[in-house]
């Protein structure tokens, strides 16, 4: 892909899910995405079909628990674009399989999944720092979760650790002009969830919804370009439930 002007974001988990579909919305409003992946071929796929609509993108293997690869990709980025000015922390795990009791799921389990969803964060915010230091509007977005408020299983205190580290990173970089935000989703029915999800859990969740729709993924990504545009330039450290008002709580 060659360089050219204008705006450049990396995204994480980027080769399927809502990381496909950020890369979309991204592309749409002229802006170069870089899709990474641990899965190689799903992020050159994912790209390779946003080129086909007339997007600019690039896929990149990278596992965000590997330090020195993530390295590497900001590094290109920096080195083929100029800069980076948005980057989406969306890779995690998240499948039923870790959504149980720590007791449940174990240590060796446990540590794979903070590797990913706390250590992954970590670790692509501070290697895109310099990338992003000085640029007009640069903004980090993590993706979080509507289970960090209720913290029954490892994976939501993950991503209660998602919470935190984003208002952390927001007064660490905020001397760099980085805005730091989160999204946390609610029940949104992507193909894993539909895959997953048993009726009765699905009907048990909509119950404590107030808007008794189902969330859909254009839902998690108006959010995201509200959060990455300068609508929300004075917004930094917040988390933005998008949960249909799931779990509502003064």
């Amino acid at each position: 892909m060659t360089a050219a002007p204008g705006r450049v974001a990396l995204i994480t988990g980027g080769g399927r899910g809502f990381g496909k579909a950020f890369g979309k919305a991204l592309t749409a409003q002229g802006i170069h995405v870089v899709l990474a992946d641990i899965d190689a071929d799903a992020a050159e796929s994912a790209a390779a079909d946003l080129v086909a609509q007339g997007g600019s993108a690039l896929g990149v293997a990278c596992d965000v628990a590997d330090a020195e690869r993530v390295g590497e990709v900001v590094a290109e980025i920096a080195e083929r674009f100029g800069g980076l000015d948005i980057l989406v922390n969306n890779a995690g795990l998240h499948s039923a399989a870790f959504n149980k009791p720590f007791a449940e799921l174990g240590l060796r389990r446990t540590r794979q999944l903070f590797e990913v969803n706390v250590m992954g964060v970590i670790i692509c915010t501070l290697a895109a720092k310099g990338a992003m230091s000085g640029r007009p509007g640069a903004s980090i977005v993590n993706i979080s979760s509507s289970a960090a408020y209720g913290n029954r299983s490892a994976y939501g205190v993950s991503k209660l650790a998602v919470r935190g580290l984003t208002v952390e990173f927001a007064h660490e970089l905020a001397a760099d002009g980085i805005r730091v935000n989160a999204i946390a989703p609610g029940l949104i029915f992507t193909d894993t969830i539909r895959a997953e999800l048993a009726t009765s859990d699905v009907e048990r969740v909509m119950g404590q919804q107030i808007l008794r729709r189902a969330g859909e993924e254009r839902d998690i990504v108006e959010t995201l370009l509200y959060l990455v545009s300068d609508k929300a330039s004075f917004i930094t450290g917040e988390t933005l439930r998008v949960t249909g008002g799931f779990g509502l709580s003064v």
